[in-house]
């Protein structure tokens, strides 16, 4: 079974940074696209980064050009470094681990992950 644990997520200002982790249980990251998503109160989850095997990366045009997904195989690990962080960013944030190598179509549908870590959450203030 492949765990999923985040962390990095806290309180800041609005144009302030917070770096996120993902650390899986084992090694299940090297070969697959991963992903962060975000779900803010009382609207649905929402997909806000991925990469995929060979490094390639996408992102939801609302976080273009502030947030940067990567990831480190030898550590297991998916990181979301974000910059510039606005309230409108203000969500509980999940790490997602895809079923495959690459991802086309839409690439951030959750049908694509079928494992998920409990979610950091991330607080904008202005």
């Amino acid at each position: 079974q492949v765990q999923l644990v985040e962390s990095g997520g806290g309180s800041v200002q609005a144009g302030g940074s917070l770096r996120l982790s993902c650390v899986a249980s084992r090694d299940s990251t090297s070969k697959y696209y991963m992903a962060w998503f975000r779900q803010a109160p009382g609207k649905e989850r929402e997909g806000v980064a991925i990469i995929d095997k060979d490094g390639k990366t996408r992102y939801t045009d609302s976080v273009k050009g502030r947030f940067t997904i990567s990831r480190d195989n030898a550590k297991n690990s998916l990181y979301l470094q974000m910059n510039s962080l606005k309230p409108e960013d203000t969500a509980m944030y999940y790490c997602a681990r895809g079923d495959g190598s690459y991802i086309s179509g839409n690439v951030f549908a959750e049908i694509g992950y079928p494992y998920w870590g409990q979610g950091t959450q991330v607080t904008v203030s202005s």
